[in-house]
């Protein structure tokens, strides 16, 4: 995709049209466009070429009956605008998915292609290497700066309310903040005791089982009055009309083939990205999925010597947005992009001796 360009809304709407089919003419990318930004034949043409002449889309054949595909070789890969996604109300999302799709396993992975697994190789750091290279009072106080900004973030995505400063406090000194619930406080040290399971114990993420992911789960939601194990009623997601399995052996089978299938994968900053989506997409447990997904992901990264992410310089909004269309469409271009984003910032700010 060509960063640089400005979309009008209606080439926003046809990229997200085209993104969801398996190839769509363009009187059928007509008929889906909204009311509010119809157009003439000849300004959807001039659009339809723009995005061509982008690289946002493809067109295949000739003549009538020309069809559009996006330019991503991958099928979950196809760029979606957010904007345009979420103008949208849910109950109105005509290609949605309502429930989990069970032959999602046959379309992963390999979601990193060479270019950005060249960059990425490129550019590595070794995350035992860097530590080592630390005075140790240093590396004591990287890693508290570290544990706090991803207890911060990481539970502010969840709805806490925490500030930064206050999560601070409350990590180095204890101090729980005024007018906060002591859910909030306790979320956050829980964030803190499981990046001390992983990290002591990161070696033993090299393979996934079922007994560690469920242990860090217990770890995360540890006095939140949520249960342990895997849940055995329904649960719905706000924000979205995609309602996860509901009945236990459904769960302990998509779980399974989750881990079958990351541990299966060569690369792993795949089997990260891979594990931060689809736990959550599961919602094996009663609560504390997305969390597990992320706090699991950074066990993959540690064990693997990569640098774990933080997060901290995500925006919330834009993160449960992606996850929403990953769980309505599969789609994995946003999930990936902000995880990339993050891994990068990892790099780039933890852990730097001088250099």
């Amino acid at each position: 995709m060509n960063e640089t360009i400005i979309l009008s809304p209606r080439q926003k709407e046809i990229v997200n049209i085209v993104a969801q089919s398996n190839g769509i003419v363009r009187e059928d990318i007509a008929a889906r466009i909204s009311k509010a930004l119809s157009a003439s034949k000849a300004t959807l043409a001039r659009d339809i070429k723009t995005l061509i002449d982008n690289g946002l889309i493809k067109a295949i054949g000739n003549g009538p009956s020309t069809a559009y595909q996006t330019v991503s070789r991958h099928p979950l890969l196809a760029f979606i605008d957010l904007d345009q996604y979420f103008g949208v109300e849910p109950d109105e999302r005509k290609n949605a998915q309502k429930s989990f799709n069970k032959q999602i396993f046959n379309t992963l992975p390999n979601i990193l292609n060479e270019v950005e697994l060249k960059e990425l190789e490129d550019n590595f750091r070794s995350f035992s290497q860097s530590t080592k290279d630390l005075d140790h009072s240093i590396l004591e106080r990287e890693l508290e700066r570290y544990v706090i900004e991803l207890s911060w973030k990481s539970s502010k995505i969840e709805g806490n309310t925490y500030t930064l400063l206050e999560t601070e406090s409350l990590i180095k000194q204890g101090k729980e903040a005024v007018g906060k619930t002591k859910h909030e406080s306790t979320m956050i040290l829980n964030h803190k005791d499981a990046f001390k399971v992983i990290f002591e114990h990161r070696r033993d993420f090299a393979k996934l089982t079922k007994r560690d992911v469920f242990e860090l789960h217990n770890v995360l939601t540890a006095g939140l009055d949520i249960s342990s194990g895997i849940r055995k009623q329904a649960v719905g997601i706000t924000g979205t009309t995609y309602t996860p399995l509901a009945y236990e052996w459904e769960l302990e089978t998509a779980l399974e083939g989750m881990m079958d299938l990351v541990n299966r994968v060569s690369s792993p900053l795949e089997k990260a990205i891979l594990t931060s989506t689809f736990l959550a997409y599961i919602q094996p447990f009663a609560d504390g999925n997305k969390r597990t997904s992320r706090m699991l992901a950074n066990a993959i990264l540690l064990a693997y010597d990569y640098f774990p992410l933080s997060y901290r310089s995500i925006d919330e909004n834009e993160y449960k947005q992606a996850m929403i269309i990953f769980y309505e469409t599969n789609n994995y271009y946003h999930t990936k992009r902000l995880f990339l984003d993050q891994y990068r910032f990892a790099t780039k700010t933890y852990f730097r001796a001088n250099e």
